[in-house]
């Protein structure tokens, strides 16, 4: 049985940090890709970052690149988003997501991964 299950969220004041965790089990977190999704009241589900399987790559959207940083270790299974300088708009609930490794990339539809977490609330005040 799989599951990913994610810890870090919380209530944080614009400007702050947040560090997000996501341990995986009943997979071989090695051979996967993972990535970080969230879904803001009211929006569609975005992508926020990938990860490869070997940590040689990783993709950030527009709205997060400079301040997020994705990392992984395959030791712990276990995948990571370093959340600085956040936003009110980064108010969202994160969840990780993995995908059997493949050719190609980078995979940035929700549609592309199998596995998901539960999800973590982030609440970023003004």
């Amino acid at each position: 049985q799989v599951k990913l299950v994610e810890s870090g969220g919380g209530l944080v004041q614009a400007g702050g940090s947040l560090r997000l965790s996501c341990i995986a089990s009943g997979l071989t977190f090695s051979r996967n890709h993972m990535a970080w999704f969230r879904q803001a009241p009211g929006k569609e589900r975005e992508i926020v970052a990938t990860i490869t399987w070997t940590a040689g790559n990783t993709y950030y959207s527009d709205s997060v690149k400079g301040r997020f940083t994705i990392s992984r270790d395959n030791a712990r299974n276990t995948v990571y988003l370093q959340m600085n300088s956040l936003k009110p708009e980064d108010t969202a609930v994160y969840s990780c997501a993995s995908k059997m490794v493949s050719y190609g990339g980078p995979f940035t539809r929700a549609g592309d991964y199998r596995y998901w977490g539960q999800g973590t609330q982030v609440t970023v005040s003004s």
